[in-house]
C-alpha cells in the first residue's frame, strides 16, 4: 500500500525537479488520509489546499504484469468533490504552471483553466483518466499531454485512429499544444512549429506505474523555470524513463539532479 493519484504524484514529480509546488484537492477523513499526503508533506509541497471532505479518500488498484505494464482500476472518493474555488485568485500569477488531471471532475477541471487562462497562467491538463473533452474545454488550455491510449480514446468517433495524426487535429482547431507520450518510444509534440520528438534511452523496467505522472510534473517544472518547450519535453522523457526503472510510483520519482543529467543525453 503506498500514495498515490495522479495529481498528487505530478505535484510531487515536479517538486523533486526543482519547482516550488502547491497542491490542491481532496482527502476522506478515514485512515487512508494521512498516508496519503505524507510523502508529498516530507518531500515540501504546500498542502494548505488539501481539505478533508466526508467522502472515503480515494484509491486506486494497480496491477502491473511480468513486463512491467500496468492496469488501473480507480475509485475516486473524495477527488470527486475537489472544487476549483479551492484555488485563490492570489495564486493564479501570470508566470505560474497550473497542471490538472482527470481524477477530479470535469466541470472543475474546465472551471479552473478558465480562470486561470484569464489571469496569465499557463494551464497544463493531462487528460487521464480519457473523458471526453469538447473544443471549448480544449480551448481554455496550452499544453493537453496524453498517452496513445488516451488520444485514440479523445479521437473515438471522429474518424482518426492514429494518435498522432489526432494531436494535428487538435493543434490545429483548437490551439493548444498537444503531446504524445508512447513509451519505449518518447513522446511526440505538436505546436504551431511543427513537430518535436524525443526517443527515450534504453532502461531496464521495473514497474511502468507513475511513469506518466513523473513526465507531466518535470515537463511542468521545466516550463515554470522558463526553459524552452524542447528542453522541457527532453526533461519530461527523462523523467518518465528513470521512473520505471523502481518499483511505486511517489518513491520511484527521480531528482533534478538525474533528470538533466538523462535529458542532456536524449
Amino acid at each position: 500500500m503506498l500514495p498515490g493519484g495522479k495529481g498528487a504524484n505530478q505535484a510531487l514529480a515536479a517538486r523533486h525537479a526543482g519547482a516550488e509546488v502547491a497542491l490542491y484537492g481532496a482527502v476522506g477523513e478515514d485512515a487512508f488520509a494521512v498516508p496519503a499526503c505524507a510523502l508529498l508533506k516530507r518531500g515540501g509541497v504546500d498542502l494548505s489546499g488539501v481539505v478533508r471532505v466526508s467522502a472515503a479518500t480515494g484509491v486506486a488498484l494497480i496491477h502491473v504484469d511480468a513486463h512491467g505494464e500496468n492496469a488501473i482500476t480507480v475509485i475516486p472518493g473524495a477527488n470527486a468533490l475537489a472544487r476549483s474555488t479551492q484555488v485563490p485568485d492570489d495564486v493564479l500569477c501570470a508566470g505560474t504552471v497550473l497542471v490538472m488531471q482527470l481524477e477530479t471532475p470535469l466541470s472543475q477541471v474546465f472551471a479552473l483553466s478558465r480562470r486561470a487562462r484569464a489571469r496569465g497562467v499557463r494551464v497544463v491538463l493531462n487528460a487521464a483518466p480519457s473523458a471526453p473533452l469538447d473544443a471549448e474545454v480544449l480551448a481554455s488550455i496550452d499544453v493537453l499531454v496524453v498517452n496513445e491510449g488516451e488520444a485514440a480514446a479523445l479521437a473515438a468517433g471522429s474518424g482518426i485512429n492514429d494518435p498522432i495524426e489526432f494531436a494535428e487535429t487538435c493543434n490545429r482547431r483548437c490551439g493548444c499544444t498537444v503531446i504524445v507520450t508512447r513509451g519505449a518510444r518518447g513522446a511526440v509534440a505538436i505546436d504551431t512549429s511543427g513537430h518535436h520528438a524525443v526517443n527515450a534511452p534504453p532502461i531496464q523496467v521495473v514497474d511502468s506505474v507513475g511513469a506518466g505522472d513523473a513526465f507531466v510534473g518535470a515537463f511542468a517544472a521545466a516550463l515554470d523555470r522558463g526553459e524552452a518547450p524542447a528542453r522541457a519535453l527532453r526533461e519530461g522523457v527523462a523523467a518518465g524513463s528513470l521512473a520505471c526503472t523502481a518499483a511505486g510510483a511517489q518513491i520511484a520519482l527521480p531528482g533534478r539532479a538525474s533528470i538533466a543529467a538523462l535529458a542532456d543525453k536524449l
